[in-house]
């Protein structure tokens, strides 16, 4: 009788230590791109097998299954984001300094066209439902809604404050972070209309913004070292957790969530662990500066743009400067 007693509780333990043990997520492989100048967002477009990456007046397109650069979009002046429209055959690339949108064709990655947007676009996001295309203009403090099928702008859109980091649900919303009000808004993008506010706190500037569609959760990360679970319809907060800092990106995939922290050069993994219970499984060590990602949710790895710094201005204030040719991109895989 005591023998059979202590199986089942052998097999409680068993599963809770499975259930707490690290995914085992680490750097897998290092993509070469070099040249000169910053970055920004990076775009997964699984289905194609491509990496986008936005590097100062030029966007990057990789081949995820050979990791070699395959092709280059130019005159993307001050690029931040990249969108695809697959059902178009079209991809897009918000370029700030420009003020526009480039148009580009997804076979030969040559541009097609551009669109005049708000000032300075920073997130730009396809919602597939209505084949409209938003920019989010950090200086405009406002959204462009474009016709992606026609690239003709339908209208300016203010947003009360600075837009960042967008995403759509696949119910016809699209969510994006306002910086400096520390929220999400709710915009229904067949009208063209902000339907709801969602206050962040404890959350202070999110960026970076990721969302699980089955389970309809969101996950901000924020500047005061901090990832947020919002439940979009309740429309609030239903989670924190500590990330490092300098987080600018966030991704979610295969059950987890990560911010990608610059500051200090790690990715932290986030997993619901339980019903609303929300847990940080694991910090995996990446390189300062790697503070954008982007998920393959088909392979299950995840892209991050770094370049090696160099070391502090003397006093130890402020940031060291940017290696030359050493821009390259992490792939995390488990």
């Amino acid at each position: 009788m005591k023998q059979a007693m202590k199986r089942p509780a052998l097999i409680v333990l068993t599963a809770l230590v499975a259930l707490a043990a690290a995914p085992g997520y680490k750097v897998i492989d290092k993509i070469k791109i070099g040249g000169a100048g910053g970055w920004d967002y990076v775009y997964v477009d699984s289905d194609a097998n491509r990496v986008y990456v936005s590097h100062t007046n030029q966007t990057e397109v990789i081949d995820t299954v050979t990791n070699k650069l395959v092709g280059t979009i130019p005159d993307t002046t001050g690029v931040h984001g990249i969108a695809v429209a697959s059902d178009l055959g079209k991809g897009f690339t918000s370029n700030g300094r420009a003020n526009n949108v480039t148009i580009f064709d997804l076979k030969t990655l040559m541009a097609t066209g551009t669109i005049a947007t708000g000032m300075n676009p920073d997130a730009i996001l396809y919602e597939p439902g209505s084949h409209r295309l938003f920019t989010f203009n950090g200086r405009g403090n406002d959204a462009t809604v474009i016709d992606a099928k026609t690239g003709t702008v339908i209208s300016t859109l203010p947003v009360g404050g600075k837009p960042e980091f967008a995403q759509y649900d696949g119910k016809g919303k699209v969510y994006f972070n306002v910086e400096n009000t520390s929220e999400i808004a709710e915009l229904d993008a067949a009208k063209a209309a902000i339907t709801k506010r969602i206050p962040l706190a404890p959350c202070e500037e999110p960026s970076g913004l990721a969302i699980d569609r089955q389970k309809r959760r969101l996950f901000a990360v924020c500047s005061n070292r901090k990832m947020v679970m919002v439940d979009p319809d309740g429309g609030k907060v239903i989670g924190s957790v500590d990330i490092g800092p300098g987080a600018d990106g966030a991704a979610f995939d295969n059950g987890f969530a990560f911010s990608s922290n610059g500051g200090d050069g790690t990715m932290t993994v986030v997993q619901e662990t339980s019903p609303g219970k929300f847990e940080v499984v694991e910090t995996v060590q990446t390189a300062r500066t790697a503070r954008t990602i982007g998920a393959d949710p088909k392979t299950h790895k995840l892209y991050l743009p770094a370049a090696e710094q160099g070391p502090p201005p003397a006093g130890g204030k402020g940031r060291g400067t940017i290696v030359p040719d050493s821009f390259h991109i992490l792939i995390v895989g488990r």
